[in-house]
Parts: C-alpha cells; structure tokens; sequence
C-alpha cells in the first residue's frame, strides 16, 4: 500500500497516509461502510447520483461537527439527488448520538470501523493514529470524481466553496 509521508499535518506535527492521492478526474474507489443501524452502506446505493464526501478524523470534536454542520446546512439548498455523506472511523452509536443531539437531518454519516477499506481507498487513512484525515470528494453521476480536497492541516476546515461549486456544476 502506498505511503505518503508529511502531505498532512496535526498541529504543525507532519503524518503520513496510506493510499493513493486521488484527483480530479479519476474514477472514485468502490466502497463499503457502515450505516448508524450497522447495516452495510455501499457506494452503488448512490450509483448516478451526485455523491459530496465529507471525510472527518472523528465527530466528537469541534472542527470536524462544525465541518458536519456546515454541510448539513449546505445540503439544505442543494437538489434532492445530491448525496451528502460524512464519513469518519466513529462507531456507528456515536454517529448517531451526534446527529441527533445536533439536527443533522440531510447528512448521511457513514463509519469505516468495520471495514477498514475506505480510508485506504481513498488516501486518507492516517497511518500514526489509526483516523481519517480530512478531505473532502465530490463524485458525479458517471462515478467520477470532480472535486478532491485533502486538507493539510487535520484542525483546519475544507474549503466548503469549492466543494460546493462542484456539487452544483453536476447537478
């Protein structure tokens, strides 16, 4: 599996990821997660959708439920059609708990506990602390991906304008 060494910091302090650095243009990993009724979520669910991933280390802290809220908030004003998953290696209980206690309503939260493939498919999966790093992936309806952030600061927010502009150009 690929590494790739200080492409990410936590707090100034450099982390490597394991998994390619995916881009605009490529075809999106398949995919496999857990829903919060810890059924098994597949991303051929979403097949000719439009499918925004928010990609957050864990949901019990500020940046990553502030990162959770603005896209839920965001969902709100986007076409029906247009998916909004967050994903994070939170179990599914505490996925859960956290929309509730937070209004989450249009965003889906999706764990990588189980399976352990997503964050490994996607170059996110932080190798010194077992997590996944922040990112975010816009995918069109033909599975390809149109937008590709990863965040190079974990305690810094995605850049939600670009992420959104590529929701809407394939909507």
């Amino acid at each position: 599996m690929t590494e790739r060494e200080g492409v990410i910091t936590f707090k100034g302090n450099p982390l490597t990821l394991i998994g390619p650095a995916l881009k605009p243009g490529d075809e999106s990993p398949h995919f496999t997660l857990t829903a919060n009724d810890l059924s098994d979520l597949s991303c051929t669910a979403y097949h000719g959708q439009v499918v925004a991933l928010s990609v957050v280390p864990s949901l019990d802290t500020p940046v990553c439920a502030t990162q959770t809220r603005t896209f839920n908030q965001q969902a709100t004003q986007l076409w029906s059609e247009v998916i909004v998953l967050t994903v994070s290696m939170d179990l599914p209980f505490a996925q859960r708990r956290f929309c509730g206690a937070e209004g989450i309503e249009r965003v889906i939260t999706a764990s990588d506990y189980k399976h352990r493939t997503f964050g490994p498919a996607f170059g996110v999966l932080i190798k010194e602390l077992g997590l996944l790093a922040r990112a975010v992936f816009v995918i069109d309806r033909n599975g390809k991906l149109v937008h590709v952030e990863y965040v190079p600061e974990v305690t810094s927010e995605p850049n939600y304008e670009a992420a959104l502009a590529a929701v809407r150009a394939n909507t």
